[in-house]
């Protein structure tokens, strides 16, 4: 059975933001590498970089964290996995969700790469909803 690299992903930035943590090491991938830059255009994690340590390669994600930590600590973003290996979602661009009235992002997987929302209504393409972001 393979992985489903996505799932890792979301679910390495969600325990991260969790446990408070500034740095992230991800697999390097093309689906990690789209996904992450996706993340910091949009201004959910503040830096991307690539390392390499002998023959394996990986990204370090730099997350957004709360500068004030007084009180009860709250998540900065809330990811949630919607198309998965057992169950696709597709969607045509006309029917694209608005994640909290267009605050949020949908990530999609479009024959153009992969893509937001936003970019999808303005190309006019649909695809696969990987995960919803707000």
């Amino acid at each position: 059975m393979g992985r489903d690299t996505i799932a890792d992903i979301i679910t390495s930035i969600r325990n991260a933001n969790m446990d408070r943590k500034g740095n992230l090491r991800i697999a390097s991938t093309n689906i990690n590498e789209n996904i992450s830059k996706i993340l910091l255009r949009e201004g959910f994690i503040e830096n991307v970089r690539k390392h390499q340590e002998g023959k394996k390669s990986f990204f370090v994600l730099t997350l957004r964290h709360r500068r004030n930590r007084k009180g009860p600590y709250r998540t900065s973003f809330n990811l949630k996995r919607i198309s998965r290996p057992g169950l696709r979602i597709y969607s045509n661009y006309q029917k694209i969700p608005r994640i909290l009235g267009g605050i949020g992002i949908v990530i999609l997987s479009t024959s153009r790469g992969i893509m937001t929302d936003r970019e999808a209504r303005l190309e006019r393409i649909g695809g696969e909803i990987l995960c919803y972001i707000w």
